[in-house]
């Protein structure tokens, strides 16, 4: 592979370690220096490098990169310089030892469990989780000989009984897209590490920025980039996030010879993205706990999904391991779909879409958009109705967004 994981943070490429600062950087430092690998010109920005495949001196230092024995990129597949300082500095961020870039999130989630399972082995998962998620656990998987078992809340007896047998990993999405449901990171990859299970969690909602899984006990992160990191609505892209082990002996052979790769093009953008996320989640952040609080109070709202609100069935989950309510969150409407409808088709500032965590505020109907997929029995049970809308909140002004609303239930 070469160099995957070059990490030269504090100046020119040929920076010694002793020009790091000797004190630990606060991770929205680490959000604009973190990873920084400068050419040889110097540059302040951070150098795109569009190229498919590197060129070598010898014969001899070609075989060598091959066989890992010097530090050298080999193709664009398997790493490259721009892609490595994103990987580099969303680690040093997350307070991960390793990262793997994907193209998107999809493929980080989907990359994340089938660099690890076989025929016969068991996957438990929580239940509420984004709709692609549930397709390749509950009918990919299987095709493949993998029993995939879901957990629904957070009762630790139910956990317990679904982790009582050999489990190859443990997949967590928390909190979930779109109920905002939560569950334990703790409590689960305690119960899962008895029986050798590896957790991983889908942080895609909370962000890099409101909730730390390694920290919590977790054994992987996988992010879609697109979201939050990015959160502009430019680029697609995924993560993923863990040891040394788990990265270099499970994770990399999968992918170098599959090739879920990102483009350095937008591993470049997601590079400068990651300097602004902190300030952008934060205000995100606030500006969803005012809508919320704001959605709780009308009559025509029969409920409102987010776990910044002591309403939320897991309020206190929420203090304990998010360091905020998200920028995300759900309502349904009282006057079922017809009326939700309507409602969505008079915003005028909010727009009309199924991304999330971007700097433009967007509202999506689930039920017949991203999980549109799913059959009813399992709409249901995840609390998805035809009156139930998600929102990511923006970067607009809180009182433009909640006039928005207003004039639309209006």
């Amino acid at each position: 592979m070469g160099v995957t994981h070059q990490h030269r943070p504090w100046g020119y490429s040929n920076s010694s370690d002793d020009l790091k600062p000797s004190w630990a950087l606060h991770e929205d430092t680490l959000a604009v220096r973190a990873g920084l690998a400068r050419s040889g010109f110097g540059e302040t920005s951070e150098a795109l490098y569009l190229t498919s495949g590197f060129t070598y001196d010898s014969v001899e230092q070609a075989n060598h990169a091959f066989a890992e024995e010097i530090d050298h990129y080999v193709y664009g597949r398997f790493a490259n310089p721009t892609i490595s300082m994103f990987e580099n500095r969303l680690a040093a961020i997350e307070g991960a030892p390793l990262c793997v870039a994907t193209g998107s999130g999809m493929s980080a989630m989907f990359s994340s469990l089938a660099c690890m399972v076989a025929a016969g082995d068991r996957v438990v998962a929580a239940a509420s989780m984004f709709s692609s998620c549930w397709v390749v656990l509950a009918e990919f998987l299987p095709r493949w000989g993998v029993q995939v078992e879901f957990v629904t809340g957070n009762d630790p007896e139910v956990w317990a009984a679904a982790l009582q047998e050999e489990t190859k990993a443990v997949f967590l999405e928390t909190p979930s897209n779109p109920m905002l449901e939560l569950v334990d990171i703790a409590m689960i990859a305690d119960l899962a590490h008895k029986v050798g299970a590896l957790v991983i969690v889908d942080n895609v909602m909370a962000s890099p920025i409101l909730q730390k899984p390694l920290a919590l006990g977790a054994d992987v992160v996988m992010y879609s980039a697109t979201k939050h990191i990015d959160g502009q609505g430019r680029v697609l892209g995924g993560a993923i996030l863990g040891s040394e082990d788990y990265i270099k002996n499970t994770l990399n052979p999968f992918v170098r010879h599959t090739g879920p790769s990102l483009s350095p093009f937008n591993a470049w953008v997601l590079l400068k993205s990651l300097e602004t996320m902190s300030l952008r989640v934060h205000r995100m952040n606030d500006n969803a706990q005012v809508i919320a609080q704001y959605l709780e109070g009308l009559p025509q709202v029969s409920s409102v999904n987010y776990p910044g609100l002591a309403s939320h069935k897991e309020h206190q989950l929420a203090l304990k391991q998010m360091s905020g309510g998200g920028t995300t969150l759900s309502f349904e409407v009282a006057g079922g779909q017809e009326a939700l409808y309507e409602v969505m088709n008079n915003l005028r500032v909010i727009d009309i879409s199924n991304n999330l965590g971007d700097s433009k505020s967007l509202i999506t109907h689930p039920y017949s958009s991203t999980h549109r997929r799913l059959d009813e029995a399992t709409k249901a049970a995840m609390g998805i109705t035809p009156a139930l809308a998600r929102l990511s909140v923006g970067l607009e002004h809180a009182g433009d967004l909640i006039r928005d609303l207003e004039e639309a239930f209006k």
